[in-house]
C-alpha cells in the first residue's frame, strides 16, 4: 500500500469540483498545471481567475522532501518555528553526504563514520517532529520519491531543484529553499507567482540510440538555461504517451537546467503500470476514477496555441541523440557532429570517465538500456576505453539490477558501482585518476555540467547524455565516436558495430528489496531530545537575522562585480564544503570563492576598499562585517542558476550582504533572498551593469519609501567623487516586503506564532 493514502483519497476526492470552478472562473479548457494549480489553492475552491507571470498566489501542497544537505538547514530554520510536529507528511534523504570512491560498501561505510554527527541529527530531528527518515544508502531522494511518495495530480515542495522529477508520474513537485519549505512544514501557506505555460508537443516515437535524455536536451537547447524561468513546461501528444514514466522523470528532472518551475505529464498507462510495479495499486485505482483531470482537457492539446504562452513541437521520429556540454547543460550537440566541433574548440577528444546513474538516470530501465550496450563490449572481447562509475537510484534499484545480473555486466567491464547516492554528480567524488587543473574530458548522464562541479578540476569537460550514449562512448574512450556509424576494434583485432540499445521498462520478476532504508518516526516525539554540540563544526544553532535598517542600505560598498555565469555552486560550492551546510559560520567560508571578479577576471580575488589590498571574497567581508559596513553583490543574467541551495542567500545575508544587484535571477535564488530579508534587485536597465567601478559605494536614497510595484532608487558615488543615478526593479509583495522589514520569513512566522 502507498504512503500517505488517506491524504491522497482527499486530494482526489476535491479535484473535481475545484478543476470545475476553475474552468468555470476561467472562462476555458483546463491545462494539466492549471487543473493542478487551482486545486491545491490555500483557500480551497477557487474564487477568482489568475494572471499568469504577474499574481502572486497561496499553495497548499501535499508534501515535502529534503536531501540531507539541504535539510540540515531547513530543519535548524523549522526548530525555531517553535512547531510540535510537520504540518505536511514530509521526508528527510540522506544521499548527498556519501563521496563516491572506493565503491559501495567502502564508501557508505567511511560516510557513516564522517557524517555520523548530522546523521544522527537528522534522524533524531526526523523523529522528534514526525518525518519519515531514509537513511544513508536508501537512494537518490528523487528515485525514492519516485518509487514511494510522487502521485498524479498532486503538489510537493522539495529542497533541492531537481524535486521535479516527480512530474515523470503526473505531479507539480516544485525546488524551493528551506525556507519555503519551513513555511509549509509550519503549518503556513506557500506562495508562488502563477506561472506561465510552455507545452512541449511530442509526436512519433523514440528509436534506435535516442532516448527520453534526448528529448530534455533538445529542449534545453531550444530554450537555453533561462528560457524556462516563470514558467511550467508540460509535455503532452502521442510522443509523451509513448515514453515510459521513468522517462518522463528524466525529461522532467532536467526541466531544472532551463530554469523551469517544474515539468509535467498528464497521467497514461505507463504511469499507472509503474504505480502498479513499485506496489501502489491503491492509488492507480483512485487516480483511474478520475483519470480525465489528471490530464489536459482534449481542447487544450488539440489547439495548444490557444493555451500555452509558448509551444514547442519535438517528432521523436526524427530526435536524434545528443550530448550536451561542456559547461552548460544548454549546449547541444548531436552525436554525429561533437568531433568537428571538438577539434574547432581545442575539447579533449579523450574520454576518460563514463558516469551513469543520478536522480535523472538511474532507474531499472535506464541501467538495462547501459547494460545492453556493456553486454555487446563483453561478448565481442572490447576492453573499455574509459572508467565506469555507476550509481543506482535507490536501494530497491540496486537490489533488482543485481538480482537479474544486470549490474554483474558493469563490473565484467571493471565498472565500479557507487553507492545509491548522489556521488560525482554533486562533486562528491575522489577521483584519483586526476590532480591539480589538467585539461581533460568526461561523459556522464547526470544533469548538470558547470566547471569544477563533478570533481572540483575547472579544466574537467563534462557532457551530459543518456545512460546507453555514455557507455557507448566511454567504452570507446573517444569524445567523436559515432555508435550509430562507428565500428571498435576488439582484443583480437577484429572491427565490431554495436548494435541499438535494448532496454526493460520494467523488471519482469517484479521489484525488489530486503531492507529499503526508511525509518517511521515516533507518533508522539516530544521525548526525543535533539542534541547539537557547542563545539560542533558541522552544525550550528540558528540566531535570527536582524532586520537590515535603512540607514545601513547608504554608504554600502562593493564586494564583487560578478562576471559572467554565476550560479549557487559559484556562490555556495558543493563537493568538500557539503560537510558544512549545518553549520553556516563555516560554510560561509565558500561564500563567491567561485564567483569571477570582473575586474580582473581572476575567483576569490577581490578589493577591500579599507585597505586598497585584495584578499578572498568571504575574508574581505568578514572585514566589513567587523567594521559595520554593509555590502552589495552585483551580478549578470540568471544570477543564482542551479541549485536550490538556500546556503547562496543564508551565507551573504550572515556576512554581511545587503543587497544583490543583477541583471536578472533564477526563480528559487531570487525567492531564497526574499525569504532571508535581503534585497534581490534587478537593472531597470541592463547597461548599467557598466557603470559599476571597483571603488564604488551604494546609496539606496528611497529605501524608505519601499513598495510594491515601485523602482528603487541608487545612486553610484565612484572612486574619483563623481556619481551615476540608476533605478533598479524588484518584485517584493507587500507580504515579502514584511519579510524584508521583520529580517527574514522566519522571523515573521515566529511573530504570527507567538
Amino acid at each position: 500500500m502507498a504512503f500517505d493514502i488517506d491524504m491522497i483519497r482527499e486530494v482526489y476526492s476535491q479535484m473535481a469540483e475545484r478543476v470545475d470552478k476553475a474552468r468555470e472562473l476561467v472562462g476555458k479548457p483546463l491545462t494539466l498545471s492549471e487543473k493542478i494549480l487551482y486545486s491545491h489553492l490555500w483557500d480551497g475552491t477557487p474564487t477568482k481567475s489568475f494572471q499568469r507571470g504577474k499574481d502572486y498566489v497561496d499553495f497548499a501542497p501535499d508534501r515535502i522532501a529534503c536531501q540531507d544537505a539541504t535539510a540540515q538547514m531547513a530543519l535548524l530554520q523549522f526548530m525555531q518555528a517553535g512547531k510540535k510536529s510537520v504540518a505536511v507528511p514530509t521526508t528527510v534523504h540522506c544521499d548527498h553526504l556519501i563521496q563516491a570512491k572506493q565503491g559501495a560498501a567502502p564508501d557508505l561505510m567511511r560516510a557513516n563514520e564522517t557524517s555520523s554527527e548530522v546523521f544522527d541529527f537528522l534522524e533524531s530531528v526526523s523523529n522528534k517532529y514526525g518525518i519519515g527518515f531514509w537513511r544513508p544508502g536508501a537512494g537518490i531522494i528523487h528515485q525514492v520519491v519516485l518509487e514511494n511518495y510522487a502521485f498524479p495530480g498532486g503538489m510537493m515542495i522539495g529542497t533541492d531543484s531537481h524535486t521535479v522529477n516527480a512530474g515523470g508520474l503526473g505531479m507539480l513537485a516544485i525546488g524551493v529553499g528551506g525556507a519555503d519549505a519551513v513555511d509549509v512544514m509550519a503549518g503556513m501557506a506557500w506562495e508562488l507567482k502563477f506561472p506561465k505555460l510552455i507545452g512541449v508537443k511530442l509526436t512519433g516515437k523514440l528509436n534506435g540510440w535516442t532516448a527520453s535524455k534526448d528529448v530534455i536536451l533538445k529542449v534545453a537547447d531550444i530554450l537555453t538555461v533561462k528560457g524556462g524561468t516563470g514558467a511550467i513546461v508540460e509535455y503532452f501528444g502521442p510522443g509523451a504517451q509513448n515514453l515510459s514514466c521513468t522517462g518522463k522523470g528524466t525529461i522532467c528532472n532536467m526541466g531544472a537546467e532551463i530554469g523551469a518551475t517544474t515539468s509535467t505529464f498528464g497521467y497514461d498507462d505507463s504511469m499507472e503500470r509503474f504505480l502498479r510495479a513499485t506496489d501502489r495499486n491503491d492509488i492507480a485505482d483512485e487516480a483511474n476514477k478520475i483519470r480525465e483531470y489528471l490530464t489536459g482537457d482534449s481542447e487544450v492539446y488539440e489547439n495548444p496555441e490557444q493555451y500555452f504562452d509558448q509551444v514547442i513541437e519535438i517528432d521523436l521520429d526524427t530526435l536524434r541523440p545528443h550530448l550536451n556540454g561542456p559547461f552548460t547543460p544548454d549546449l547541444a550537440t548531436p552525436v554525429g557532429e561533437l568531433g568537428e566541433k571538438a577539434r574547432k574548440n581545442d575539447w579533449p577528444l579523450k574520454v576518460d570517465w563514463g558516469l551513469i546513474g543520478s536522480c535523472t538516470n538511474s532507474s531499472y530501465e535506464d541501467l538495462t538500456r547501459a547494460a545492453s550496450i556493456a553486454r555487446q563490449a563483453v561478448e565481442n572481447k572490447i576492453t573499455p576505453k574509459s572508467d565506469f562509475g555507476i550509481n543506482p537510484g535507490s536501494e530497491q534499484i540496486r537490489f533488482t539490477a543485481e538480482r537479474d545480473g544486470i549490474l554483474n555486466v558493469f563490473e565484467q567491464l571493471g565498472a565500479t558501482i557507487f553507492t545509491n547516492a548522489c556521488g560525482p554528480c554533486i562533486g562528491q567524488w575522489d577521483r584519483s585518476d586526476r590532480k591539480g587543473d589538467e585539461k581533460n574530458t568526461i561523459v556522464h548522464s547526470f544533469n548538470r555540467n558547470f566547471s569544477k562541479r563533478a570533481d572540483g578540476n575547472p579544466n574537467t569537460h563534462a557532457f551530459v547524455g543518456s545512460p546507453e550514449m555514455v557507455a557507448a562512448i566511454a567504452i570507446s574512450g573517444r569524445l567523436d565516436f559515432d555508435p550509430m556509424t562507428d565500428t571498435l576494434i576488439n582484443d583480437e583485432g577484429q572491427e565490431v558495430k554495436l548494435n541499438e540499445p535494448r532496454g526493460i521498462e520494467l523488471p519482469p520478476e517484479g521489484f525488489a528489496v530486503d531492507d529499503n532504508g526508511y525509518l517511521a518516526p515516533k507518533e508522539d516525539g516530544s521525548s526525543v531530545e535533539v542534541k547539537v554540540a557547542e563545539n560542533s563544526e558541522r552544525l550550528q544553532l540558528l540566531k535570527p537575522f536582524e532586520p537590515i535598517k535603512d540607514s545601513e542600505l547608504q554608504g554600502m560598498k562593493l564586494l564583487i562585480k560578478a562576471f559572467g555565469k554565476c550560479t549557487t555552486d559559484h556562490i555556495s560550492m558543493a563537493g568538500p564544503w557539503l560537510r558544512y551546510r549545518g553549520h553556516l559560520d563555516n560554510i560561509a567560508n565558500n561564500t563567491l570563492i567561485g564567483a569571477v571578479n570582473a575586474f580582473n577576471k581572476q575567483t576569490n580575488f577581490v578589493k577591500n576598499q579599507m585597505t586598497g589590498e585584495y584578499g578572498g571574497v568571504p575574508n574581505v567581508q568578514r572585514e566589513y562585517k567587523a567594521k559595520g559596513i554593509k555590502t552589495i553583490v552585483v551580478g549578470d543574467h540568471n544570477y543564482g542558476e542551479g541549485s536550490s541551495r538556500e546556503h547562496a542567500a543564508m551565507q551573504p545575508r550572515f556576512l554581511g550582504v545587503a543587497v544583490v544587484l543583477v541583471k536578472s535571477f533564477a526563480r528559487i535564488h531570487e525567492t531564497n533572498l526574499k525569504k532571508q530579508g535581503m534585497l534581490g534587485l534587478t537593472f531597470a536597465n541592463e547597461a548599467d551593469y557598466d557603470l559599476i567601478q571597483e571603488d564604488d559605494t551604494f546609496n539606496l536614497v528611497d529605501i524608505a519609501e519601499f513598495a510594491e510595484n515601485k523602482p528603487l532608487t541608487i545612486e553610484i558615488v565612484h572612486g574619483d567623487g563623481s556619481k551615476d543615478t540608476i533605478k533598479a526593479n524588484h518584485t517584493y509583495n507587500d507580504a515579502q516586503i514584511k519579510w524584508y522589514r521583520e529580517g527574514s520569513a522566519l522571523n515573521l512566522i515566529k511573530k504570527q506564532n507567538a
